[in-house]
C-alpha cells in the first residue's frame, strides 16, 4: 500500500507543475495590463509613468519565463501576492473565506450520502418495483434541475411562503439547510443511479452465487460483499464531486449570500483582481488533485487489485 501511495504522489508532481504553468499563462493572456488595473482600483490615474513604475514593482517588465519562476517560487512558499482591492495577502483572504465553503460542501456531501446510499441500495434490491420506478424518475428530475432555478424554488417555498428557513446569510444551522440542499440534490440523484447500477452489476457476479451456496444470509452478502464492491466507482466519483462542490458552489453562494470563496471570487472577477483569480484557479486545481488522490487511496483499500503493481 505504501508503494502505491508513493507512486501516486510522485505522479502528481508533473501534473501540479502543468497546472501552475497553465494558470500563469492564462492570466497573462488577458487583454488588460494588471498594472493599469491595480492603479484604477487604487484610485490612481494610470499615466504611462505610473504604469511603468507599477510594472517594475510587480516584475512585469522581466522576461516571461523569469516571471513564471519568480511566481512559482513564491507560490511554493504560499505567497500569492496581495489583492488589488483590499491590499491584503491573497492566501490569508482565501483561508478566511474557505471554511464557509468547506462547511457548505461538507453538509452537502452528508446529504448526498444520506440520500444516495440507502435509496440506491434499495432501488437495486427491489429492481423494477414501484419504489424503484419512482426513485429513477426522481433521480432523473433531480439531475436535470439547474442549481440556480432550484435555489429560487426552495427560497420561494420554504422561506417566503412557509417561513420555515432563512433564505440568506450564514449563522445558525438553519441558514445551512437551503444552500446545502440545493448543492446536494443534483449530486444525490446522480449517485443514486450510479450506486444502483453498480449494485446490480455486483449482484450478478459469481462471488454472490458462491456466498449464497455457502448458506450466508442475504443481508450479510449485501452489506459485506456486494455493497463494498459497489461503492468503489461511487468513491472514485465522490473525489470529483467534492471538488466540484468546493469550486462549483459559486452560484449557490451568491444566491444565498453565503460568505464563502465562491462569492469572494465573483467579486474579484468583477474587479479584475488578478492575484485573487490566479490564486483561486491554482488553489482549486490542487484541491481537485488531492481529493482524487484521496479517493484512489480509499479505493485501493477497498479493493487491493487496484494497487498498481501490487504490494507483496
Amino acid at each position: 500500500m505504501g508503494r502505491f501511495v508513493a507512486r501516486r504522489i510522485i505522479s502528481l508532481v508533473p501534473v501540479l507543475l502543468g497546472i501552475s504553468l497553465l494558470t500563469f499563462v492564462l492570466i497573462h493572456l488577458v487583454p488588460v495590463d494588471p498594472a493599469e488595473v491595480y492603479l484604477r482600483l487604487s484610485q490612481i490615474p494610470p499615466t504611462d509613468e505610473a504604469v511603468a513604475v507599477i510594472r517594475a514593482e510587480m516584475g512585469l517588465n522581466k522576461p516571461l519565463h523569469q516571471q513564471y519562476f519568480d511566481w512559482l517560487w513564491k507560490v511554493v512558499h504560499l505567497d500569492f501576492g496581495k489583492s488589488f482591492v483590499t491590499k491584503k495577502p491573497v492566501m490569508a483572504e482565501l483561508l478566511y473565506y474557505f471554511p464557509a465553503t468547506l462547511n457548505l460542501a461538507a453538509a452537502s456531501l452528508l446529504i448526498v450520502l444520506l440520500i444516495s446510499i440507502p435509496v440506491g441500495v434499495f432501488s437495486a434490491l427491489y429492481k423494477d418495483t414501484a419504489f424503484d420506478q419512482i426513485c429513477r424518475i426522481l433521480a432523473f428530475i433531480g439531475a436535470s434541475m439547474p442549481s440556480f432555478w432550484l435555489s429560487f424554488v426552495l427560497i420561494y417555498i420554504l422561506s417566503l411562503e412557509l417561513n420555515l428557513l432563512p433564505a440568506f446569510g450564514r449563522g445558525t444551522l438553519a441558514h445551512l439547510v437551503l444552500p446545502a440542499t440545493t448543492l446536494a440534490l443534483g449530486a444525490a440523484a446522480v449517485y443514486t443511479r450510479l450506486l444502483r447500477t453498480s449494485m446490480l452489476e455486483n449482484l450478478n457476479q459469481n462471488f454472490v452465487l458462491y456466498a449464497r451456496a455457502r448458506g450466508l444470509k442475504e443481508k450479510l452478502i449485501v452489506v459485506r460483499h456486494v455493497l463494498k464492491n459497489a461503492l468503489i466507482p461511487v468513491v472514485i466519483a465522490f473525489g470529483m464531486t467534492l471538488g466540484h462542490m468546493l469550486a462549483g458552489s459559486v452560484i449557490v453562494e451568491n444566491v444565498f449570500a453565503w460568505p464563502g470563496v465562491g462569492r469572494y471570487i465573483v467579486s474579484s472577477i468583477f474587479n479584475r483582481d488578478y492575484p485573487v483569480i490566479q490564486a483561486y484557479a491554482l488553489f482549486m486545481a490542487v484541491v481537485f488533485v488531492l481529493l482524487n488522490l484521496f479517493a484512489d487511496i480509499i479505493c485501493a483499500t477497498l479493493d487491493p487489485r487496484i494497487r498498481l503493481g501490487g504490494d507483496k
